[in-house]
């Protein structure tokens, strides 16, 4: 590198992939950002920003998705390959990358293929020569296998689940690069494999054991010697080999980081048992009936076996089907019923439909369309919508058309495309009024923040889908005998840390 400022190239591609959905993310899936719009697109290089000056990035290509299926592999193998020849001839033009920031997520599957990440960053590492270094950022519940972690001269991954660090993640990662360009090249890592794999909701930092060890892994980070410290749950919700827990220390003390990598994924090990659901969780029934006879408004609850950000198709109708025949919800509140929210289901058709009621007949227009279970209809079939339409809107930018219909005291969201509900102006931009409701259904899994906030209880439903709680029920047989808690062990597994 000369005395000028180093060359920073940004590419990757982010998908979290369910294996169990039949859900396929597609060129729609996508979102594509190149050149300034890709380096705009990260908040810690703004302009006046303390990053935005220390290097001069250029965008190669960023692909990201909403979390769903596997990606077909023809729409998977054109962003590899663009990635690789826009790589190459910029090199070619301007000369080689003193680095380049791979932004992934780590639970991305492709159909026919394993560790798709492997595949992009070895074609990312063979584009820009060993004399680039390259720093991985990765969401926590991502996958490292070996050849990921020796790809990548530094990698990282969250610390928070729900994931309130990710553009911190981002930020540190860019930072160490810039640091070892000036100073230090590439450091050495000790990469270990923790045979455990647990779903998010079990491994969420706001409770314990994972609020301590996360605790701890931002403590190693901080060592003399260390340059960075991570620690992945790995993704449940994909059948492959590399899907389990993940430790990687940086650094240049050796002997710290193997010691630091060995006793953080031994502390991961010894506490598989004590993971337990970041809430209550119960099965429907139980989930509705205490809701139904708690005072504490409003009441959520996690569908969360349809998750969309977690990779279910999210149009799933097992869950809507029981509110919809749930007598609480039958009535108005006028007439003694409850009140309830279902945020949402996606039936491109179906949204269509009741957009055109409303554009002929205005609010109050009657409709009763069939929907859902266009997708993954291996729960249950469609549901018939029975109701009046309160709101109809267009151009969101993630759900189309949006839609809202009552059903008795029951509102339903209904959208052309999927879309998740994190926010309380996701609800009152519909004219919804969450904080006054009953009861609120949401296909999600650990609720997000702003919900977690205006929660004034909530549950953890556990109900079929493509990203089911219930691990052992999806029926994984490719991962790595033995893993936790799939299978039994014979003896302690070794949890020997590799130098890389």
């Amino acid at each position: 590198m000369t005395n000028t400022r180093p060359r920073v190239a940004i590419a990757g591609m982010s998908i979290e992939s369910s294996t169990f959905s039949p859900h396929r993310s597609g060129w729609e899936a996508f979102t594509l950002r190149r050149g300034g719009e890709l380096v705009a697109h990260y908040p810690f290089l703004a302009d006046g920003a303390p990053l935005r000056d220390a290097a001069a990035w250029t965008g190669v290509l960023h692909a990201r998705s909403l979390p769903g299926g596997a990606v077909p592999a023809d729409v998977y193998a054109a962003v590899r390959d663009e990635i690789v020849a826009t790589l190459r001839t910029q090199q070619a033009e301007h000369g080689a990358y003193d680095g380049l920031l791979l932004d992934i997520h780590g639970a991305m599957t492709v159909v026919g293929m394993d560790d798709a990440e492997s595949d992009l960053a070895a074609a990312v590492r063979a584009a820009v020569g060993p004399g680039t270094l390259i720093s991985t950022t990765m969401d926590l519940h991502g996958n490292v296998p070996r050849e990921l972690a020796e790809v990548s001269d530094l990698i990282t991954c969250y610390r928070m689940a729900p994931h309130e660090d990710a553009w911190e993640t981002r930020e540190r990662a860019a930072a160490n690069l810039l640091s070892r360009l000036r100073e230090g090249g590439a450091p050495s890592k000790a990469w270990l494999q923790v045979p455990v794999l647990l779903p998010g909701e079990k491994t969420s930092t706001r409770i314990e054991p994972a609020a301590s060890i996360y605790a701890d892994v931002a403590r190693v980070a901080e060592l003399p010697g260390v340059v960075d410290a991570a620690l992945w749950v790995g993704y449940a919700w994909a059948d492959e080999p590399s899907c389990r827990a993940a430790v990687v220390v940086t650094g240049d003390d050796e002997d710290v980081i193997v010691r630091e990598a060995e006793r953080l994924g031994r502390r991961y090990w010894d506490a598989r048992d004590e993971f337990a659901f970041v809430a209550p969780a119960a099965p429907y029934e139980a989930c509705v009936a205490t809701a139904l006879a708690s005072t504490a408004r409003p009441y959520f609850l996690s569908d969360s076996g349809d998750n969309p950000t977690a990779g279910g198709a999210g149009d799933v109708t097992w869950t809507l089907a029981r509110l919809l025949a749930e007598p609480a919800f039958a009535a108005s509140p006028e007439e003694g019923g409850h009140t309830a929210i279902y945020a949402s289901l996606p039936d491109a058709a179906a949204a269509r439909e009741v957009a055109k009621a409303w554009a002929e007949h205005g609010p109050g227009a009657a409709v009763d369309v069939e929907a859902g279970a266009r997708v993954d209809d291996g729960p249950h079939g469609p549901v018939r919508l029975g109701g009046v339409v309160e709101h109809v809107s267009e151009g969101d930018p993630d759900a189309g058309i949006v839609a809202v219909v009552r059903v008795g005291g029951l509102r339903v969201i209904l959208t052309e495309r999927r879309k998740p509900y994190h926010l309380e102006s996701d609800f009152t931009v519909l004219g919804l009024d969450p904080r006054n409701t009953d009861v609120v259904v949401v296909k999600i899994g650990y609720l997000e923040p702003d919900l977690y906030d205006m929660a004034a209880d909530w549950m953890l439903m556990l109900t079929p889908g493509g990203v089911d709680q219930d691990l052992l029920r999806l029926g994984h047989h490719r991962l790595t005998t033995p893993t936790h808690p799939f299978h039994e062990f014979a003896e302690e597994p070794p949890l020997r840390a590799t130098l890389l």
